[in-house]
């Protein structure tokens, strides 16, 4: 088998780029695109879809986006099976990537395009049941298509990081591409406002969403066409039924003290994202357009302390920097909470809660992948049996439920009061969750899982 190069690394980098421009765009700007405030209706946005609740404090788009993402996590162990089980000639996972890179762009399009038009600037209108219908099959169609590409990708990891080290490095270069992809992301708004006058403030919308998938295919594409599976991966594909491999990989008593801290960390991030925007533009009182600037400035930062993160986790290990994120990221939710409250000016309220959260960023986006890495690897050591797919499909089954509650729950919590209260109740209560996050990650042995790791290592060179 050929050593991957840093070449080999950033050709499989790119498609996180790409998926990730697809991810932000819908994470960042569904909600804000689907129940707008009063500055966005000024602007000339309109609804299309049901406002408002609609049962026990539940908006539409709060039932839809959590049934996405629970349909979402359903089809991820079926995918991984698909993935760990496949013979094709081409590998187990390229494929899988190839077949759905563009497919995956195109629905991203669709699922701002809204077939019966918009009501006005009412919450009411017969259009409306239309349209939300049309949000449900796309956003369902959106997940599956996100899963049939990032399943395998995530499999990917472990299998061409041979060691602990080696996948932290792996882990660094696709955190990089996946803090550029959200940041493009949050382009949106300054790109859109360039058509406003000539399209509207919905389509302009639309076509920026239509250029930034077309650049985000042709990044899927790039691991696709650019790395040959075969010449770096070397497994026996696995012969366990789906849902019989999850329940083997959730038998693993490690792995399952990560989930359950991943899970509380995704509802809290999850929530803090889908706000953000309103953070900025509600509770700041600044423009849309400045959240890319913001986000730009996070990324930024966040990238100064990757060389940092992967020396020190190299030296400390990745249990204890992630926990020192999950305490730093719930001060940071907690201060955006009283955002605007402060008596700080407007651009450095904004500016604060960017560097602060830029830190904890860092850590997050690079170690938690390759701690499932690990143990997958040290699992598959012990059994015999690849099924890196099933583990990150997994953890990517427990982090979606836990977006699932966080859109109900965002949506439900933040039209409670007025005056932007409901936001901040929002802000506070990720603080709780990512805190709770921390503390169940106490629990995981991570000596445990490289150790056997270090072991096989070591037979291998005798």
């Amino acid at each position: 088998m050929k050593k991957i190069t840093n070449k080999v690394l950033w050709t499989f980098a790119i498609g996180q780029l790409g998926w990730s421009m697809l991810s932000g765009i819908v994470s960042n700007w569904l909600v804000f695109f689907y129940m707008p405030e009063g500055s966005e209706i000024k602007l000339g946005q309109t609804y299309f879809i049901t406002q408002g609740s609609i049962f026990l404090g539940l908006t539409v788009i709060g039932i839809i986006t959590a049934i996405g993402r629970l349909f979402d996590a359903v089809t991820d162990p079926w995918i991984a099976s698909k993935s760990d089980r496949s013979r094709h000639k081409d590998g187990r996972r390229i494929p899988f990537m190839r077949a759905i890179a563009v497919p995956f762009a195109l629905v991203t399009v669709l699922i701002f395009v809204s077939p019966a038009g918009s009501f006005g600037s009412t919450p009411e209108g017969g259009g409306a049941w239309v349209n939300n219908g049309f949000l449900l099959v796309t956003l369902l169609l959106f997940y599956l298509f996100m899963t049939i590409y990032c399943t395998p990708y995530n499999a990917l990891l472990p299998e061409l990081g041979r060691d602990p080290k080696d996948r932290i490095n792996v882990s660094t270069y696709i955190s990089v591409t996946f803090f550029v992809g959200n940041a493009i992301s949050y382009l949106v708004p300054n790109i859109a406002g360039i058509f406003r006058d000539s399209l509207g403030y919905a389509n302009s919308f639309r076509v920026t969403i239509g250029i930034l998938a077309a650049v985000a295919a042709v990044c899927m594409l790039v691991p696709v066409f650019g790395i040959k599976e075969k010449e770096y991966v070397d497994t026996t594909p696995s012969d366990t039924p789906a849902f019989a491999s999850l329940a083997k990989t959730f038998r693993n008593r490690e792995f399952r003290k990560f989930v359950a801290s991943d899970i509380f960390y995704w509802v809290a991030l999850t929530m803090f994202q889908t706000g953000l925007s309103f953070y900025i533009t509600s509770l700041i009182g600044l423009d849309a357009d400045k959240t890319f600037m913001l986000f730009a400035i996070m990324t930024v930062m966040s990238l100064v302390f990757y060389a940092p993160v992967n020396i020190l986790a190299k030296k400390l290990g990745k249990k204890k920097l992630v926990m020192a994120a999950f305490i730093f990221f719930s001060m940071v939710f907690l201060f955006t909470a009283f955002a605007g409250k402060l008596g700080l000016p407007k651009m450095v309220n904004g500016v604060m809660i960017a560097v602060l959260a830029s830190v904890p960023m860092a850590v997050l986006g690079i170690l938690p992948q390759a701690i499932v890495a690990d143990v997958a690897q040290a699992d598959s050591i012990k059994t015999g049996e690849s099924r890196e797919g099933m583990f990150f499909a997994a953890r990517t089954f427990a982090m979606k439920l836990g977006q699932a509650l966080a859109m109900v729950l965002f949506t439900s919590i933040k039209g409670i009061g007025e005056n932007g209260l409901g936001l901040r109740i929002t802000a506070a209560a990720a603080a709780v969750l990512c805190l709770i996050g921390g503390l169940i990650l106490g629990m995981y042995k991570e000596k445990e899982v490289t150790g056997v790791i270090a072991e096989d290592l070591n037979k291998e060179e005798e």
